[in-house]
């Protein structure tokens, strides 16, 4: 028999103490259909009924009472032995300051920091929101410890590490006449219209500017230049221009149906997502900072 996983355990002891499968659902971040099937896989490794069901819920059979009293002590044991030894860990850095393109911010960063939170919860976390060369000279200037930029470009001078690739899409609102082109767009259209957009400097709207000069083409001047994503995408749902944002930036919206999804039948616009840091600051492979270099890994994995 394998050894019982212990997130499955913490969420057997919930369910036995509030009786409801649901309410422990919620309480652990997950769906009621996943912490059935993992009640159920739970049972089937050690081979006994844990739950039954009635009409006022979910309570625990004979075995399932004893199989509680012992997961509380073994859960117990397990917590004290994760305080013990985060105490034999040496003081982290006081501080890691952040700065981070805005879709990496909005949309990736929080993970990222809530997770070095956890692990290091002395250490304090400045996060900074900018476009991609407002990061970079923040790293330059030593404002930040660790940058996070979108830019096709690699800036010179600092070391980086690459962590991920993000998508751009063309959206619309949903009467703009795109939005009825099931054949989509080609990247001559794309091209040739005025789009709302960031500002010059940002990552997005450098990286469409590269893929289309790949492509052999120019971009029109935008129709209007705003500073954040989510003004842009208010400004297109609202009946403006086309825009091309992350796929990242603009999911809950084509799930929503506030914005529409184009496709560029001849394009693809796939940009790197990297980690930047000051070269004389570390070996090169990480940060010098422990608290950042510990994001960095959080980052990339």
């Amino acid at each position: 028999m394998r050894e019982p996983d212990l997130d499955s355990l913490r969420l057997f002891v919930g369910v036995a103490a509030g009786g409801s499968l649901s309410r422990a659902a919620r309480e652990a971040g997950v769906s009621q259909q996943a912490a059935s099937a993992r009640m159920a896989a739970l049972e089937r490794e050690l081979g006994v009924s844990l739950l039954t069901r009635t009409s006022h819920g979910t309570r625990t059979t004979e075995t399932g009472a004893l199989v509680v009293e012992w997961a509380t002590e073994l859960l117990a044991a397990v917590d004290r032995f994760a305080s013990a030894t985060a105490a034999l860990r040496a003081p982290a850095s006081g501080s890691v300051r952040v700065a981070a393109s805005m879709t990496i911010a909005e949309h990736l960063a929080p993970a990222w920091l809530t997770a070095l939170r956890a692990a290091e919860p002395e250490v304090r976390i400045e996060l900074t929101a900018a476009n991609s060369v407002a990061v970079v000279e923040a790293v330059r200037a030593g404002s930040a410890d660790l940058g996070f930029i979108e830019t096709p470009d690699l800036p010179s001078g600092l070391a980086h590490r690459s962590i991920a690739t993000d998508e751009l899409v063309v959206v619309v609102g949903r009467g703009h006449p795109w939005a009825r082109r099931r054949s989509g767009v080609t990247a001559a259209e794309l091209a040739a219209a005025p789009l709302v957009a960031r500002e010059s400097g940002s990552g997005t709207r450098l990286a469409l500017e590269r893929a289309l000069a790949g492509a052999g083409l120019a971009p029109a001047d935008p129709a209007l230049e705003l500073s954040t994503t989510s003004a842009i995408r208010s400004t297109v749902a609202a009946g403006a221009e086309p825009a091309v944002l992350s796929i990242l930036a603009v999911r809950d919206q084509l799930e929503q149906g506030s914005l529409v999804q184009v496709r560029v039948r001849d394009l693809r616009v796939i940009r790197p997502l990297t980690a930047i840091w000051g070269a004389g600051t570390g070996a090169g492979a990480e940060p010098a900072s422990p608290a950042a270099a510990h994001l960095l890994r959080l980052a990339a994995r």
